[in-house]
C-alpha cells in the first residue's frame, strides 16, 4: 500500500520494511504455516533467535523448565508472537538507538502482547490486534529520527499524547497517530491494524468509536480497554462498558477476558522478582 501523498510533502521518510520482515511475512501468507521455515528464518539472524529465546524463557509464560532451542520456541510460542518478536526487532533496527525511544519499544512489547491474548480470547483477528498494538506509537519514532532535538522538547513538553497531537500537527503538519498508520500501511499490515493505530489516540481521549468502519472497530476497542489496562487499571470495568457495545463486544465476555490477562500478568510479575 502507498503511503498517504499528504505525508510525502513534509520531507518526513517513512522506514522501509526490513528483509526478514518481508521473509516472515511471506512465510505467514501461506496456507500451510511451515514451523520448520519460520525456525528457520529466525535462526539465520542471531539477534532474533535470541530475542525469540528470551522471550520464550521469561516468567510471562511460566514454563516450568527452559526452552533450549529455537525450534521448541517457534512450537511453543505459536506465529503471531514470533511474529510479534520479529516486527518489533524490525521496528527497533529501523531507528537510531536513543533513549527517549526506549519506553516506546517497552510499551510495544507488553502492549502487542496482550492486545493478542486479547482478541485471541475473543475469538477476534488476533494479529491485526498483536501488530496494532505494537505499532501504536511508532509514529513517535518516525518523527524523532526526522527531527530529534525539536522531538525530544515535544516529548519533554507534554502529559498525554493528546496533547503531543497538537503540538506535532502544529510543528511539523502531521501527529504521530497519522504517521504510525503509513508506516503500518508501507510495511503491508492489515486495515484493521492501521485503522487501530491511525485512531487510538482520540478513541483513549474520548472512549469513542465515532468515525471508525465498523468492520475496525473491534480492534481499536481492544487499543482502549488494553490502554487502561496499562494505566488505569481501577477504570477498566468503566471503559469496557462505554466502548464494548460500538464495537459489537460482548462487555462481560471483554472484562472476563481482560482480568485473567490481568492474572497472568500480575502472576509473571510475581513470578520474576
Amino acid at each position: 500500500m502507498s503511503v498517504n501523498s499528504q505525508l510525502r510533502t513534509l520531507d518526513i521518510d517513512i522506514p522501509a520494511k526490513p528483509d526478514t520482515l518481508v521473509r516472515l511475512s511471506l512465510l505467514m501468507a501461506d496456507e500451510d504455516i511451515n514451523l520448520q521455515g519460520i525456525a528457520e528464518l529466525v535462526e539465520s539472524d542471531m539477534a532474533l533467535a535470541a530475542s525469540v529465546m528470551k522471550a520464550v524463557n521469561s516468567s510471562l509464560y511460566g514454563l516450568k523448565g527452559r526452552v533450549q532451542s529455537v525450534q521448541q520456541a517457534v512450537t511453543y510460542l505459536g506465529t503471531r508472537e514470533i511474529a510479534g518478536i520479529t516486527f518489533e526487532m524490525g521496528l527497533r533496527a529501523a531507528f537510531p538507538p536513543a533513549p527517549e525511544l526506549e519506553p516506546i519499544w517497552q510499551r510495544a512489547s507488553q502492549r502487542g502482547l496482550v492486545m493478542g491474548r486479547l482478541a485471541q480470547a475473543l475469538g477476534l483477528d488476533a494479529w491485526a490486534a498483536h501488530s496494532a498494538g505494537l505499532f501504536e506509537e511508532c509514529g513517535k519514532a518516525v518523527l524523532f529520527r526526522h527531527a530529534p532535538n525539536h522531538y525530544r522538547s515535544m516529548l519533554r513538553a507534554v502529559d498525554n499524547d493528546a496533547e503531543l497531537c497538537e503540538l506535532e500537527r502544529a510543528g511539523f503538519g502531521v501527529s504521530h497517530d497519522a504517521l504510525g498508520a503509513a508506516l503500518c500501511e508501507s510495511w503491508g499490515l492489515g486495515p484493521q491494524a492501521v485503522a487501530s493505530v491511525r485512531h487510538h489516540v482520540e478513541a483513549q481521549r474520548t472512549h469513542e468509536l465515532t468515525g471508525v468502519a465498523q468492520v475496525k472497530r473491534p480492534t481499536v476497542a481492544l487499543s482502549v480497554v488494553v490502554h487502561s489496562m496499562l494505566n488505569q487499571p481501577e477504570e477498566v470495568d468503566d471503559v469496557t462498558a462505554v466502548v464494548a457495545p460500538p464495537a459489537d463486544l460482548d462487555t462481560t465476555l471483554v472484562l472476563r477476558a481482560a482480568r485473567r490477562i490481568e492474572q497472568q500478568l500480575q502472576a509473571a510479575t510475581d513470578h520474576g522478582r
